[in-house]
């Protein structure tokens, strides 16, 4: 898997200021003292300190830190951290071998060989020893320690080294996780939402033609009309059907345009109320969400036999947008009428994909009236 520009640049800031560090600091001691030369030969004796660490970072970087973040190979990971840790605790303790047995210059050697301290003077006291005389650490015998405390402190930097360096993996891992999960999320989503479409659109036509049929042996004349309004209402469902969002003045003429084809086949027995807003926000709305509680107050809610009511209505209250339609209900329904059809099934998921919980969708069936109140946000 390969790295991020972002971690890249990360690694590659951190160790930039790392080698320029002793540069500035030499640099600002020749300024504030004359008496310090500025002298390439310090910088790099700390690079070359520097350098190890660079190297053993590289490593680890690009072969090992994969190993365990993005292949989950621990035991592989592990063992090669442990033979590495070895390979520079030996290589710290080995450095420079002499170190442990005193500090400063070799002290000069005495004049009578297997004697540690001066001959006392005539009064039987020995004479004290020179201030600039170096101490031993370490009696004759005693063993040096294992690991001394500046080679303690460098193994010590170099393992928080590497789990900074696996920190900052696991970071931009689980960062491009997420992002991946919300595209995926995202694709799904679009899935769902143009399958649910592809099942609205087929049932409005259905239901739209069923009516076209009737009208046909009735009135030829209202047949052309009901015709020339579908095919307005086809234009909109094709192109603008399969959007996310429609603007709202569209789907609320898309409203208008089928009550008027359905008030051209029913009598005056139907009273068919309309409230839509005039003026609107050139705000979006999901298309083909209202048009579907509309159908089915339509298909269930008109009799011949006696009078039955639609009314519609729709308002815009600040971001929000509410949606109520009541009808008359035209006889017992059936099992199916009672759980809500494809139509109702499909606007609840697609309400559930598109706003999560940020919706409310009541719905009232009494005995002889249904009603049915939505409220969503606005696009």
């Amino acid at each position: 898997m390969k790295q991020s520009r972002q971690e890249n640049i990360i690694y590659l800031v951190v160790w930039g200021l790392l080698f320029a560090a002793p540069l500035l600091s030499l640099y600002v001691r020749t300024i504030n003292d004359p008496n310090v030369v500025f002298d390439w030969a310090e910088v790099f004796v700390v690079w070359r300190k520097f350098a190890v660490y660079l190297l053993l970072f590289l490593l680890h970087n690009f072969f090992l830190a994969p190993l365990l973040v993005y292949k989950r190979k621990r035991v592989a990971y592990f063992s090669i951290m442990a033979v590495l840790l070895t390979v520079f605790i030996v290589f710290q303790c080995n450095n420079k071998p002499g170190d442990w047995h005193h500090r400063g210059p070799k002290p000069p050697r005495m004049e009578h060989p297997g004697r540690h301290e001066p001959p006392m003077d005539f009064e039987g006291k020995r004479p004290p020893k020179p201030d600039g005389e170096p101490r031993r650490m370490f009696r004759h015998g005693t063993p040096p320690p294992v690991i001394a405390e500046h080679q303690l402190l460098s193994i010590v930097v170099l393992i928080l080294m590497f789990g900074a360096n696996l920190g900052i993996k696991e970071y931009f891992r689980g960062r491009d996780d997420r992002r991946r999960l919300a595209k995926l999320e995202r694709q799904n989503l679009e899935q769902q939402l143009e399958y649910l479409r592809y099942q609205i659109n087929p049932h409005f036509f259905m239901n739209t033609l069923n009516n076209i049929h009737a009208l046909v042996d009735i009135d030829p004349e209202k047949a052309k009309d009901t015709i020339r309004e579908l095919s307005r209402m086809m234009r909109f469902v094709l192109y603008e059907g399969n959007k996310e969002g429609v603007p709202l003045s569209r789907e609320l003429d898309f409203i208008r345009h089928y009550v008027t084809l359905m008030q051209l086949r029913y009598t005056d027995k139907v009273r068919i109320t309309v409230d839509l807003p005039g003026e609107v926000p050139e705000r979006q709305v999901p298309p083909l969400v209202l048009i579907t509680f509309i159908e089915n107050a339509f298909k269930h809610g008109v009799s011949y036999q006696h009078e039955s009511f639609i009314e519609i209505k729709v308002s815009v209250e600040g971001e929000r947008l509410t949606f109520s339609c009541r009808n008359s209900k035209a006889g017992k329904p059936t099992v199916d009428e009672t759980k809500g059809g494809v139509g109702l099934v499909n606007v609840r998921k697609r309400l559930n994909l598109l706003f999560n919980s940020n919706y409310t969708l009541r719905i009232l069936n009494e005995t002889n009236i249904y009603t049915v109140e939505l409220n969503i946000p606005l696009l």
